[in-house]
């Protein structure tokens, strides 16, 4: 058991039975009453989002969540494959756990796996990945100018929008938390 005074940013807590980790946190000393620890904690399994709020010195329960790196390897029915860089030892994480993280992964590709006692919790991937654009139609010649998006599909699959000069074969670099475009790379 821990108490509040070990409260941190990314530290998980155990509560209701459910793993929370710490997004915010903010020891407040009021004036008057006593001291309290204001969270904001992501739930870690559905992604949800609450602000809780802790008595200064009450215990709380935290959990050891591995945060490894892992290479993602293959996709095998509805299960990715994945490598630990360190010890070459395989692990299969269901879809479910990997979620939207599937539209940004290339094979070969390092990400880092969060594990609770064996079991995968979810996916992370670098705050942004380049993709090649396999399809997307030809922008007219008046479209040059500013503003103004079109659909593009990357080599996941993935379907983002990406300005009208853009063509079939350039190199991307989208963001893995929005899926939106940041910019064209130059080989």
């Amino acid at each position: 058991m821990a108490t509040t005074a070990d409260i941190k940013n990314g530290v998980v807590l155990n509560m209701d039975g459910q793993l929370w980790t710490v997004i915010e946190f903010q020891h407040v000393k009021p004036g008057k009453g006593g001291a309290f620890v204001r969270t904001k904690l992501k739930n870690v399994t559905s992604g949800k989002t609450v602000d809780r709020t802790f008595n200064a010195g009450s215990k709380i329960e935290t959990s050891n969540v591995d945060r490894r790196d892992y290479q993602y390897l293959y996709q095998d029915g509805d299960a990715f494959v994945f490598m630990d860089t360190s010890d070459y030892d395989q692990l299969s994480v269901p879809a479910v756990v990997v979620g939207d993280a599937s539209n940004f992964m290339l094979e070969n590709q390092s990400v880092t796996v969060a594990l609770h006692e064996g079991e995968p919790l979810y996916v992370e991937l670098p705050a942004s990945v380049v993709l090649e654009i396999t399809y997307t139609e030809p922008g007219l010649q008046g479209d040059r100018s500013t503003g103004g998006t079109k659909p593009a599909t990357v080599e996941t699959g993935y379907q983002i929008q990406v300005p009208l000069f853009l063509e079939t074969g350039t190199k991307v670099k989208v963001d893995t938390r929005t899926g939106d475009y940041l910019g064209r790379v130059s080989d």
